[in-house]
């Protein structure tokens, strides 16, 4: 009887997770567009470094899907889909090499890394769709832009993770 309880319980962690960052991303998406095209601050992800740290690189690949494509579907750019899933792809792997490098307190550091990957893979992406490598064009300042984004969302997942650690205690 305790396996189907705890198979209930990780469901429902994992549904809470992923409504918890859909509801952020969507939230973000009304926001005013910055000048640069594609640059976001992507909170969102703040749920997937938790994630990937606190459960594991299948639990957050099951988080990360789940929101990329029902955030597609509820935002209406089904196109979003291709672009997102091909950076949090990337995202998550560098998330998973990355989570057996660092030690619990340089956490933060992950995010910074996974965004600029998180852009490549967005770029490689529509270079794909356009036919052309003209899109690597905006890399340099989407890398700018994701280390500074990343480094925020880094720092929140890192003090969300403490907090939650001491509540748990």
């Amino acid at each position: 009887m305790a396996q189907p309880v705890r198979r209930a319980g990780r469901l429902t962690r994992l549904a809470l997770l992923t409504a918890i960052a859909l509801t952020i991303f969507l939230a973000e998406a009304q926001l005013p567009v910055l000048p640069i095209p594609g640059v976001k601050l992507g909170l969102a992800n703040i749920v997937t470094v938790y994630t990937m740290f606190v459960l594991g690189p299948g639990d957050a690949l099951l988080v990360l899907s789940a929101r990329v494509f029902l955030g597609a579907v509820f935002s209406g750019q089904m196109m979003t889909l291709l672009y997102s899933a091909a950076g949090g792809l990337l995202s998550w792997c560098a998330l998973c090499l990355l989570g057996k490098l660092l030690t619990r307190e340089q956490i933060w550091l992950a995010s910074p890394v996974a965004a600029v990957v998180h852009n490549l893979g967005q770029l490689l992406a529509a270079a794909a769709v356009l036919g052309s490598w003209a899109v690597l064009a905006w890399l340099p300042y989407l890398v700018v832009a994701a280390v500074i984004a990343g480094l925020f969302t880094g720092a929140a997942a890192q003090a969300l993770i403490r907090r939650l650690s001491r509540l748990q205690k």
